[in-house]
């Protein structure tokens, strides 16, 4: 009989890998890997403002992460080029979360929890905030699934359809910070860009259709997320950690599965 615990940590890591299985899908095929790794770098910015302000956590990450959002938006036109603008902000994010937690003198804070995730002390409440989190996305993943695509695949497309690929771009972002947010306590700051890509890495070589990508991205996350945990309470190590490893596994089994399937 598993503990109830391991319950709460299995349902919390298979509802941010749900929620982050569409989104990573189209992280990888906008090649926004690092766009997702500056937005979760925000991440502990905006703990360090709640903290400081008294402020509920999950909202002050949800709203730091937008910012970030949109400063890269907003400097990516200025004639900087996105990496430059990505490597500048996320790093620049991280350090000065880091720097004004550090100034907090009257708060006691388990910062490695919030870098590499504390997936063992979710509890009830958390999951309803992790699961309506991942709710949200998807049904708005699902809502803007074919103008997200056309966007995606083809601007000028979309254009001449109607459709206008910055308000694409912008609903996109809204769920990445709303999975930075509630992913936050599952596997932490530093991972959850590796939650986000991997899982849809590793289903793009098994897959023909954006369609089964994304489900393919799904089973790969919700598999990484009870392999990491299973590896955790096996060999005693961080499941963070320990989740992202058993994906990168995966992402291994499925590239080399990949390119067996095209010698045949």
């Amino acid at each position: 009989m598993l503990d109830d615990f391991l319950i709460r940590a299995a349902l919390a890591g298979l509802g941010v890998a749900l929620a982050a299985a569409p989104l990573g899908c189209f992280v990888v095929w906008r090649r926004m890997a690092y766009f997702g790794e500056a937005t979760a770098h925000a991440a502990i910015l905006g703990v360090a403002l709640a903290l400081a302000l008294g402020l509920p956590i999950l909202p002050a990450v949800l709203v730091t992460a937008l910012l970030m959002a949109g400063a890269v938006s907003a400097l990516s036109g200025r004639g900087y080029a996105m990496d430059t603008v990505l490597g500048v902000l996320a790093h620049s994010a991280l350090a000065i979360g880091l720097v004004a937690v550090a100034l907090l003198a009257d708060v006691r804070l388990d910062l490695m929890a919030f870098l590499f995730g504390d997936i063992l002390a979710v509890n009830k409440a958390d999951l309803a905030v992790i699961w309506g989190g991942a709710l949200a996305v998807l049904g708005l993943m699902t809502w803007r699934w074919s103008a997200l695509l056309t966007a995606t695949l083809n601007p000028d497309l979309a254009r001449a359809s109607g459709i206008d690929p910055r308000r694409e771009e912008l609903a996109m972002t809204l769920a990445l910070a709303a999975v930075v947010a509630v992913a936050i306590k599952v596997v932490g700051v530093l991972l959850i860009a590796a939650l986000l890509v991997i899982p849809a890495a590793a289903a793009r070589p098994l897959s023909r259709t954006p369609e089964a990508m994304v489900i393919g991205a799904a089973l790969i996350g919700m598999g990484a997320v009870l392999g990491g945990l299973w590896a955790a309470l096996l060999l005693d190590t961080p499941t963070g950690p320990s989740i992202v490893c058993t994906a990168a596994l995966l992402f291994a089994a499925t590239t080399l599965a990949g390119a067996l399937r095209g010698r045949i």
